[in-house]
């Protein structure tokens, strides 16, 4: 869809129109507001607008296509002689989409759905998939109440908090730790650091995909600390639907459990993005 010349253009202001008078700006109206090719607009560098292709931008688009642009951005010009835009960021992005053909701009709106973050997650992340494997090894103990083999095979001779081992076990089953994919972690702190020396932690304000590491922060208010910014718990998210995160997590109860929680949910600190 990149490098399709767009048919259409962008009415537009200058920023001479900002800083005139009124009558100034009736007399040269005709001469101010004028149509000027895509091609020849570049956004303003750094600019801090949002412009998102999601469905309100769709809809934008489809408004575009049958009324054109009612109110002009505003732009400046350079000195070889193209322009810089400086307000209108999205109806320009509008333009550009509404030069799609109608099978394009269904492709588009098919990218878009919540099932296809995972696309996104290999462009954005550069995640590799391997069939789920985690996950299914994942599923396979939910379940299991007791902490075996978790913490015996990770070399503790007696109990411990085994979420992180759990989360160890599996990716070990994958072979995700001899190959570095995974950490080797039993404290849920040092399986954080591990992703964020490499680059590989997003927010936990993020929309997680299948396979990734998902750590909280809880809120215990008191019983074993407040919110520190630390991790206490890990899990592996086994799905995203309708802006809920289902995870599987080890000593969950002291068993494998399922879980679910909203997205962007406050006690979710973040998660490790592996290089399936």
């Amino acid at each position: 869809m990149a490098g399709r010349k767009s048919d259409f253009t962008l009415p537009t202001n200058t920023l001479d129109d900002l800083f005139s008078t009124q009558e100034e700006r009736d007399d040269a109206k005709l001469s101010k507001i004028r149509d000027i090719p895509l091609e020849l607009i570049d956004d303003f560098p750094d600019h801090p607008f949002k412009v998102r292709d999601d469905e309100d931008m769709i809809q934008l688009v489809e408004s575009v296509k049958e009324r054109g642009v009612i109110t002009p951005a505003t732009v400046r010009q350079k000195e070889d002689g193209r322009y810089e835009l400086i307000s209108g960021h999205r109806r320009k992005r509008a333009c550009e989409l509404a030069g799609f053909e109608a099978e394009q701009r269904e492709y588009l709106a098919e990218l878009l759905k919540d099932e296809n973050n995972y696309i996104w997650a290999a462009v954005l992340y550069g995640i590799r998939y391997s069939d789920d494997q985690i996950v299914t090894v994942a599923l396979s103990q939910v379940g299991n109440v007791g902490r075996e083999p978790y913490w015996s095979w990770y070399g503790f001779g007696s109990r411990v908090e085994w979420c992180a081992c759990f989360v160890s076990w599996c990716a070990d089953q994958c072979g995700y730790i001899d190959t570095g994919v995974v950490p080797k972690y039993a404290g849920c702190v040092n399986g954080v650091q591990w992703f964020k020396d490499r680059g590989q932690w997003i927010d936990g304000s993020a929309d997680p995909v299948p396979g990734m590491i998902i750590f909280f922060d809880w809120d215990n208010k008191g019983s074993s600390g407040p919110q520190d910014g630390q991790s206490d718990h890990t899990g592996i998210v086994q799905k995203v639907e309708n802006g809920i995160v289902y995870t599987v997590e080890g000593n969950s109860s002291d068993s494998c459990r399922i879980n679910q929680y909203s997205v962007g949910h406050y006690e979710i600190l973040g998660y490790g993005v592996p290089n399936y």
